[in-house]
């Protein structure tokens, strides 16, 4: 045998014994990657992409699973988001207080900014008439230090009572607070618009004020992440955030199926939905890009709802390594 075919047919023979290996052993198909995801609340029309981007066969292109989890307020979540019960979290612009009080979950993407589609919802047939007549009156809120509770200081503030004037009273979830609504035992609650519009409808509520032009920059609702899945599955959260903003730009574009699909996510008619659609649409971030003057505003909240006793460093509240997203 020639000498100089000895390294080639070496290879050939490796080359034999790696095809017969593969071809023996089972194949692994690359499925989704699984996102659990918790949002603060279950009755917000905002809070509704998940289930419309599967509706869409929008997480499939990005190769995402999602498993949605609700919870009751947003220290409900940060709970959720610290014990490793969820991965990704949908909550509100002043939870970011709490990754430095030592939540491991960072904000990475801005969902909603000024809170046009938060509501201070009233009883039809009761006593308040104008926000004049909200002194001293007690307010249904989610928990103590949510964006609910906070919201209703801000209307006091505003309306010159200092942040006490008007009586904040956490009762959890929506149907406690509108059971406690209807019953007179609070003068009115905080609630997602579309609530409100619902009420309406039914003739048990009225919307007495949205909440937009009391506070205009700020963000009142934002996505957070788990610092592990950050650092350890970075193109998981990417290929997920992807996939949120992608469900939006498809909800901005088609109004009658996102309104059939969140009508009984939401538990409230069409009609209602698309209302609430029209309140709610403009106010929803495309890209998830930041504004440093709407983070400021959340900065100087958490002190005044006691989340923190002092201004935390701003970079200690976000990220923007994932953001704007590109779809």
């Amino acid at each position: 045998m020639n000498r100089s075919s000895t390294p080639r047919i070496a290879v050939l023979l490796l080359a034999s014994i790696l095809f017969t290996l593969s071809a023996g052993a089972p194949v692994k198909s690359a499925g989704p990657d699984t996102v659990r995801v918790g949002r603060a609340i279950a009755t917000a029309f905002v809070f509704t992409v998940p289930e419309i981007g599967q509706a869409a066969h929008i997480w499939d292109s990005v190769g995402i699973k999602v498993q949605v989890t609700s919870f009751n307020g947003d220290g409900k979540l940060q709970d959720g988001l610290a014990s490793g019960a969820v991965d990704v979290g949908l909550g509100s612009g002043p939870a970011m207080g709490y990754h430095a009080k030592g939540v491991p979950a960072t904000a990475v993407a801005a969902m909603y900014g000024a809170p046009y589609d938060m509501a201070l919802i009233v009883g039809p047939q009761g006593t308040v008439k104008s926000l004049n007549d909200l002194k001293g009156k007690k307010i249904g809120v989610t928990t103590a230090g949510s964006l609910t509770d906070w919201l209703v200081r801000q209307l006091s503030l505003k309306q010159g009572w200092g942040p006490d004037g008007i009586d904040s009273l956490p009762m959890g979830a929506t149907q406690a607070r509108v059971a406690a609504l209807q019953s007179g035992q609070i003068a009115g609650t905080v609630q997602d618009i579309g609530i409100g519009l619902q009420l309406e409808a039914e003739g048990k509520g009225k919307v007495l004020q949205t909440f937009g032009n009391i506070v205009q920059k700020f963000y009142t609702h934002v996505i957070f992440a788990r610092d592990d899945m950050i650092e350890k599955r970075p193109d998981v959260l990417a290929r997920f955030l992807k996939g949120w903003f992608k469900t939006v730009a498809y909800m901005k574009t088609h109004k009658a199926e996102t309104v059939k699909i969140a009508a009984p996510i939401l538990g409230e008619s069409e009609s209602v939905v698309s209302r609430l659609y029209d309140a709610a649409m403009p106010g929803m971030s495309t890209n998830g890009a930041w504004d440093l003057a709407s983070i400021e505003a959340v900065r100087k909240s958490l002190v005044e709802l006691g989340i923190s006793d002092t201004e935390p460093p701003i970079n200690s509240m976000y990220t923007s390594k994932f953001v704007p997203v590109k779809i």
